[in-house]
């Protein structure tokens, strides 16, 4: 794996011309430990993920593969979903609170706008979808 690159362990569990469906297992940090059965704190979580089928590779439905995103994409996703909403509740709620007078409402309205920015992502999931590619590589 190069040093730019983001990957999981995954199984193919079906594969189209145009699509090849992964499964990954997304495992909490205490997922390995021994007492995990005991303590109902670990977490594990199967996620299916869509990578274009490539036409020149082999590949079978069962087979273990690396899904692999490059580093630059996984910290664009981060600021999308994570950086850029904090900003605009904090900058919301820290402008409005004085202008305003009341922080409750100036909460609520930080609130609605950062809603407003999850819609306007969702509503733009086709043209992100085509930025955030998984490509395969065979598990070494």
């Amino acid at each position: 794996m190069a040093k730019d690159e983001i990957s999981h362990i995954g199984k193919i569990v079906e594969i189209t011309p145009e699509m090849t469906t992964v499964e990954i297992i997304s495992s909490s940090a205490c997922s390995a430990c021994h007492a995990k059965g005991v303590c109902g704190v670990s977490e594990e979580q199967v996620k299916l993920i869509g990578v274009p089928t490539d036409p020149y590779t082999l590949r079978n439905v069962g087979d273990e593969v690396l899904v692999v995103l490059r580093r630059s994409m996984g910290l664009k996703a981060v600021w999308i979903s994570y950086v850029i909403p904090l900003l605009i509740l904090m900058i919301l709620i820290l402008s409005l609170s004085p202008v305003i007078g009341h922080e409750a409402y100036a909460g609520l309205i930080a609130i609605g706008a950062v809603a407003l920015y999850y819609l306007v992502i969702y509503l733009l999931r086709g043209r992100l979808s085509k930025d955030f590619v998984f490509y395969i590589k065979n598990k070494e």
